[in-house]
Order: C-alpha cells, then structure tokens, then sequence
C-alpha cells in the first residue's frame, strides 16, 4: 500500500498558512493510521509523494525506518532565490511585526501573472512560474473544493527555514526518484544532487519529454507507473541493489 503526502499539504494550503516542519511530524501518524487500517500489510507500506509532497516524503523517511520503500516524483529542495533573499527577509520579518501588533497576516498570490513570487519559489520569474500560476488559475476558476490561491506571506517565512536536502543522507529505505526531463520548476541538477546523497539503494528515472506539473499524466505516465511499480516490487522482496 501506497501512501501519497501530496493531499495533506493542498489541504493546509487551503488554510493559506503552509509549515512543511509539522507535516513531518503528521506524516507519522499518518503512517500509524494507515498501517493499521484493515487489511493492510504493515510490512508493505510505502511513501509515494510529488512536488512538495515528494519532499515530505523523503524527509519523514529519513526520520521513521517503517516505510519500506520511497517514491519521489519531481521533488522540490530549494525555495529561495539569492537575489531575491534579502528584500524578501525584510517583508517577512515586517510582517511579523505587524502580527504583534494585533493585525491580521499579509496574504498574497502564490504566483503574480507574471509567475513570479517574493521569494523565488517554484521557477518563479521564469517559465516555470508562468505554468504555475496558469495552473493555480484554473483550479481557482473550477471551484476545487479545497484550494484557495492565497497564501500567507508567513508561508514563505517557513520555507525559507527549511533544509530538506540536509535529511537526505538519513534514508534508509531503497528510494526511487523520478526527474522530469524539461522540470523548469525543480532544476533538474537538484534533484539528482539530492539523489546523490541517498545511501540506501535508490534508482533514477528519467521522464522523457515531461515537465513538472505534466509528470503524472498523457503519453509515457503507463511506461513510469510500469517501472515504479518494478521498483517497489524489487524494493519489497530485497532484492534491489546498490
């Protein structure tokens, strides 16, 4: 049994405040809930996760050793441009100020129609950003239940302070990672730095033709299910090498 992270986090984001700190800790019980659900095998239970997901995922593992196996789908490790850093801290911490104060807090757009952001998260300012915003746009006009394209400038605040890349070399389980070939979201060298760092046995997939937000779906999504799912098998029998 597979279980997805990526649900929980567009649910909090829904609630316009984002703090990926706590969904590690969620993700444990999460875990506990799951493996003991009827008919689960608690032997058999993986983490399977995109985006940010795919990042809470990996670092949860790196924590608890009772998944067996992790599946990481265009993982996202960095989240704040140099160049946009110092003028972004300022807002952040003006913010904070503000909160003290009694007001409530600042809200924003996750993405401009420029596809661009005061931190530099996602491809912000490029194209990357641009198909974000086009895709937060759309569920936005569809009226999905539970999102919302506002998020609180204190959002940015937490993803500043995180580290996942740091946790990496903490993994136990055998990982899968699956890159994007054009991912103009996530740089691709991230990903396969963050991959580096795995010590457990782990394999790379590359999605040929495919972008970040495009990875799950259309021709060549049958070909990537078709080798998670070797993956896992060879991950759960133990028989997958270094």
């Amino acid at each position: 049994m597979a279980e997805d992270l990526s649900g929980q986090l567009l649910e909090q984001c829904s609630r316009r405040i984002m703090s990926l700190i706590n969904r590690l800790t969620m993700a444990a019980d999460i875990f506990t809930f799951v493996s003991n659900l009827p008919g689960v095998d608690s032997r058999r239970v993986v983490l399977w996760g995109m985006s940010f997901g795919a990042t809470i995922s990996a670092c949860s593992a790196a924590v608890d050793r009772r998944p067996q196996a992790v599946v990481m789908v265009c993982p996202l490790f960095s989240y704040v441009q140099p160049h946009k850093a110092d003028k972004a801290f300022k807002l952040l911490m003006k913010d904070r100020v503000s909160q003290l104060r009694k007001n409530e807090p600042l809200s924003i757009a996750p993405f401009t129609p420029e596809g661009d952001n005061p931190i530099g998260m996602g491809g912000a300012g490029g194209a990357g950003g641009i198909e974000a915003y086009n895709l937060m746009k759309a569920a936005s006009e569809l009226g999905h239940p539970t999102f919302r394209d506002r998020l609180t400038l204190q959002t940015y605040h937490k993803l500043a302070m995180f580290r996942p890349m740091e946790y990496m070399d903490m993994i136990r389980a055998p990982v899968m990672m699956i890159i994007p070939e054009l991912d103009d979201i996530s740089p691709i060298y991230e990903q396969r730095e963050a991959l580096s760092k795995v010590r457990s046995p782990k394999r790379e997939y590359l999605a040929k033709g495919k972008g970040h937000l495009n990875i799950a779906t259309g021709q060549g999504s049958a070909e990537m299910v078709a080798a998670t799912l070797d993956f896992l098998e060879e991950a759960l029998d133990g028989t997958l090498d270094h």
